[in-house]
């Protein structure tokens, strides 16, 4: 790119980076695919600058997008950019990070040392940066983490089932991460803690306000040893939109279980994040007659979920395909009706791609942006898929391979 006062100057060093992958965490709403595109094509610094550019000659950006991107995709980035340009004021990093500094919160950025690896499966949808409150360390967390989620208004049941999941799981060594909410949340935070284990508790919120209020109690527990986290800096209010955005890092654990699960759950979008990156997903039934349980019975019945009833077939899961349990015995498959876990990829943007497409069918311009790729990116990545026999195209659109 060049021009006056263009982009050509700029370069990513990493402390530029850092900087400004926090100031794209106040920016952009988590997992908004414009900002990841936008960063992902040119870089955080780079993109950073894009922005303030467009504030001031929305035409000399153009000009600095045209040689990178089709012409309309140029123009939605245009678009796109109001929201962001509306924010600048807030785009400062010194302020989040004095904020994050008087609750005792600390900021990990992409390819920091305590960034967990399990995130960049999420692509460019992956968050810029996240907010960490608690002593334990995020990275080595998260590589052991299993997903324990369902209803706030949980049963008695739910309670007991994901008390018991919870401490088999624990017991293992594996680490409980969950939303932090009432319900099956808490269930699963409170019996790892009295197991004294560590555990994650993933805010839609700011990390200086503990969200629930009513579980701040238990929160402030979790900080010793494991850790509250958010992709918004502190100071940040707990969306709607937001919970349903921060369902994806949750997603990221090995395994995901949902216990209990209405047939509008937000647990279940936990599990439709996590069986498009090809986690295991599992489910816990219920009662036939009980409408906490209605989602379980779903995703088990269209072969989203494997059924469980004990931490045991959680763990079976989680380990690789092909690898023994201490008693010999070999783990069944992950899950039902879709690849296994371990399915291996040529490249990330193979994986995103494959993980865009829609239960049904959906065009390259539906891939590239819900995988947050370039058309060029998805294209290519298609291909790959198709020479593996994972994906066939039908009529100009694109359809996942029965595996």
């Amino acid at each position: 790119m060049s021009g006056e006062g263009g982009l050509a100057t700029i370069v990513d060093s990493a402390d530029e980076n850092s900087d400004a992958l926090v100031s794209w965490s106040a920016l952009a709403e988590p997992a908004d695919v414009g900002a990841a595109w936008l960063v992902a094509t040119l870089g955080a610094a780079r993109a950073l600058a894009w922005v303030r550019l467009v504030a001031s000659n929305s035409v000399a950006a153009t000009m600095e997008l045209a040689p990178v991107a089709p012409a309309a995709q140029v123009d939605e980035a245009i678009k796109l950019s109001e929201k962001w340009v509306t924010r600048l004021d807030i785009a400062e990093t010194d302020a989040h990070r004095q904020r994050a500094a008087k609750c005792g919160a600390r900021v990990v950025t992409r390819g920091s040392p305590e960034w967990p690896r399990c995130l960049d499966d999420l692509g460019p949808l992956a968050p810029f940066a996240l907010w960490v409150r608690g002593s334990g360390d995020l990275a080595a967390l998260m590589a052991a983490a299993i997903a324990i989620v369902g209803a706030r208004s949980a049963t008695a049941y739910g309670e007991h089932v994901t008390s018991t999941i919870a401490a088999e799981l624990a017991d293992r060594g594996a680490t409980v991460i969950s939303g932090g909410a009432y319900g099956i949340d808490a269930a699963a935070h409170r019996t790892a803690l009295a197991i004294g284990d560590p555990t994650v508790a993933v805010m839609a919120g700011g990390v200086d306000r503990l969200y629930p209020a009513g579980n701040s109690d238990m929160l402030e527990r979790v900080l010793d040893g494991g850790v509250a986290v958010s992709e918004v800096p502190p100071g940040y209010a707990p969306h709607r939109a937001r919970f349903l955005s921060r369902n994806r890092i949750i997603a990221t654990a090995r395994v995901t279980v949902v216990v209990e699960a209405a047939f509008r759950s937000g647990a279940l979008s936990t599990a439709r994040h996590a069986a498009a990156m090809l986690r295991p997903v599992c489910a816990v039934p219920g009662p036939v007659t009980s409408a906490s349980s209605a989602g379980c019975h779903a995703l088990i019945r269209d072969g989203v979920a494997s059924l469980v009833t004990s931490g045991a077939d959680v763990l079976a899961l989680a380990e690789p395909v092909g690898t023994c349990a201490e008693d010999g015995t070999t783990p069944r498959p992950a899950i039902r009706g879709t690849l296994a876990a371990s399915q291996d990829f040529a490249d990330p943007e193979q994986r995103q791609a494959y993980g865009a497409i829609g239960a049904r069918r959906s065009t390259l311009e539906d891939i590239a942006r819900e995988a947050g790729l370039t058309l060029s990116q998805a294209r290519t990545a298609l291909g790959g898929l198709e020479l593996a026999g994972l994906v066939r195209r039908e009529g100009g659109m694109w359809i996942r391979c029965a595996t």
